[in-house]
C-alpha cells in the first residue's frame, strides 16, 4: 500500500503517543493496585476523581511530548529516493532504515526517549509490585491472598506483554533491525495488548 510522508508521519505520531501514554498509564494502574491492597480503607480519598483525572493527564501528556520528539527527529531526516518501507505501519526502524543518513545524536536521543518511557514506568510498576507482594504475603488467609493475586493478573499479563514487545522492539540499535524478522513482532503487540487490557 502507498501512504504519503505526511500520512505516514501521523500514523508514526499517533501510534507512538498511543504507545508512550500506555506505558504511563499502565504504572498509574500499578498505583491504582498497591492504593488498592496496601491502603483499601484509604483508597476513595487517595484515587479520588481528581487523583485518576491527573495521572491520565500526565500520562497523554507524556505520550504527547515524547512522541512529537521522536516523530520530528525522524521525518526531518534526509530520505533516499526509493523509500519502501517492509513494515505493516510507519514504525520508528522500518523508517529509519530508508533515511540516507542520520545522525549519532538524533539516534542517540530516540534510543534515550524510548528506554524513558520504558524504563521509568516500569520502575515504578516494579516499586508498586514489591510493596503488593509484600503486604500480600501477610494476608492471614489463603482465600484472600488468591483474591489479591488474581486482582493483579491481567496488570502483570499486559506489563509483560507490552514491555516485552516494546523493549525488543525499540532498544535495540539500527544495525540489529531485520525487517523480515520484526515484521510481526508490531502486529502481536497491537492484538495482544488490548487484549489482555485490565
Amino acid at each position: 500500500k502507498t501512504i504519503s510522508f505526511l500520512g505516514c508521519s501521523i500514523q508514526m505520531f499517533s501510534f507512538l503517543f498511543l504507545g508512550c501514554s500506555h506505558s504511563f498509564l499502565l504504572a498509574a494502574m500499578g498505583y491504582d493496585r498497591y492504593v488498592a491492597i496496601c491502603n483499601p480503607l484509604q483508597y476513595t480519598v487517595l484515587m479520588g476523581h481528581g487523583m485518576c483525572v491527573g495521572l491520565v493527564a500526565v500520562a497523554c501528556l507524556c505520550g504527547f511530548t515524547i512522541a512529537e520528539i521522536i516523530t520530528s527527529l525522524v521525518f526531518h531526516l534526509p530520505f533516499h529516493s526509493s523509500n519502501q518501507l517492509h513494515h505493516f505501519f510507519c514504525d520508528i526502524s522500518p523508517v529509519l532504515k530508508v533515511a540516507s543518513h542520520h545522525t549519532h545524536f538524533s539516534q542517540f536521543v530516540i534510543i534515550m526517549l524510548c528506554a524513558l518511557v520504558l524504563v521509568i514506568p516500569l520502575l515504578l510498576i516494579l516499586v508498586s509490585y514489591i510493596h503488593i507482594i509484600s503486604a500480600i504475603l501477610q494476608f492471614p488467609s489463603t482465600l484472600g491472598r488468591y483474591k489479591a493475586f488474581s486482582t493483579c493478573a491481567s496488570h502483570l499479563i499486559m506489563v509483560i506483554v507490552h514491555y516485552g514487545c516494546a523493549s525488543f522492539i525499540y532498544l535495540r540499535p539500527k544495525s540489529n533491525y531485520s525487517s523480515s524478522q520484526d515484521a510481526l513482532i508490531p502486529v502481536s503487540y497491537t492484538i495482544l495488548t488490548p487484549l489482555f487490557n485490565p
